[in-house]
């Protein structure tokens, strides 16, 4: 019988086949096959969805997939027409799945004839070095590193094994990244800080010798700026996803397993500690510290150390989250304020006219 991954791709596979790699329970027709995936809202014969989220669990009752992933713990309120594999945890269960899938594509491999290196240059075996990619002076490349056409990689920059450098992606001089990473396109890595000394009208550049260090597992949007350290490193430690449109300023250093989610901005020397969350939009000033474990909700402005773990942040200046709704639930009753003051106002104002007559 062919294993699982000869079946992934082209993708048919049967219910049966997809319980004994998930380790699964099937309820309904072991051999119902699947060719596609679809959301369970939009789900079409043939497809193969996932309940992880019961907010969408309406949609388990009238999805026209014919497999459908649900955790074990899940009780159905009503009958499901779609063959259903209960899991621990549905959502890893369709990650798996999808991450399985993608590795049965055929990897690119070679280094294409319009790539330059350097004789300097190191590169590991099982490589794909796309056209017009450039590799710089006593440059390292590890095994198995992927890099897509008009990579930039600066002198003495090391790339680890197994990492992915989507288009454009330019790494300047010194910098290191680590294992199992992945950088999307246009992203920029070792630009200079933004360090300035001010004079009488005038702003003199101080030079940025420092370098940023990416370790293993990180992945990073598109369109990221991280800069490189006046002195020392910038630091990503392991295990740290960074969403697309971020800039991540000189000497900053975030924690492990930390997710810094679209458009927000850290500055300079800047800490956080591990598994932090940023989300969208939010900005941190520069030399202050986050504890872990902290949560910093979208558009907050940071000004002061968060000292407390686990400690959840809303606003601008952020604040903790209790005080934050409040003060917003403040906000918005202000114009109704506004009109009783007014009111009261007039009603004064009339009064003081009934007594000086």
């Amino acid at each position: 019988m062919p294993t699982f991954a000869t079946k992934f791709a082209p993708m048919e596979f049967t219910a049966q086949l997809i319980a004994q790699y998930l380790k699964g329970d099937i309820e309904g027709n072991p051999q119902e096959i699947v060719t596609n995936i679809s959301r369970i809202e939009e789900g079409k014969k043939g497809t193969l969805a996932f309940l992880a989220n019961t907010k969408y669990e309406k949609y388990l009752y009238t999805t026209q997939a014919s497999i459908v992933l649900i955790n074990r713990s899940l009780k159905l309120s009503q009958k499901v027409d779609a063959t259903l594999i209960r899991v621990d945890d549905a959502y890893q269960a369709f990650a798996s799945l999808l991450n399985l899938y993608q590795n049965s594509i055929p990897q690119k491999k070679g280094i294409d004839s319009n790539a330059f290196i350097d004789e300097s240059a190191t590169v590991g075996e099982n490589c794909y070095i796309g056209g017009f990619a450039f590799i710089g002076e006593n440059a390292v490349i590890g095994k198995g590193v992927k890099i897509y056409p008009q990579v930039y990689i600066g002198d003495h920059v090391k790339v680890a094994n197994n990492t992915i450098l989507y288009p454009g992606v330019k790494i300047y001089k010194d910098c290191t990244v680590g294992s199992n990473c992945i950088i999307h396109a246009s992203t920029v890595i070792g630009s200079d800080g933004f360090g300035f000394a001010p004079g009488e009208g005038t702003y003199q550049k101080i030079p940025q010798i420092g370098n940023v260090v990416i370790e293993d597992d990180v992945e990073i949007g598109s369109n990221v700026s991280i800069d490189r350290a006046t002195i020392g490193s910038t630091l990503i430690r392991k295990g740290t996803k960074i969403d697309n449109l971020i800039q991540i300023a000189h000497n900053v250093e975030i924690g492990e397993n930390s997710v810094i989610i679209a458009q927000a901005g850290i500055a300079g020397s800047t800490k956080l500690g591990k598994n932090v969350v940023v989300a969208a939009q939010a900005g941190l000033v520069g030399h202050i510290n986050i504890a872990n474990d902290v949560k910093i909700g979208a558009q907050s402005g940071v000004t002061n150390n968060i000292k407390t773990e686990g400690a959840i942040v809303l606003g601008s200046p952020a604040s903790e989250f209790r005080e934050a709704k409040k003060s917003l639930i403040i906000i918005r009753k202000l114009p109704e304020l506004y009109d009783k003051i007014n009111a009261f106002e007039k009603e004064l104002e009339k009064i003081k006219k009934k007594i000086g007559e």
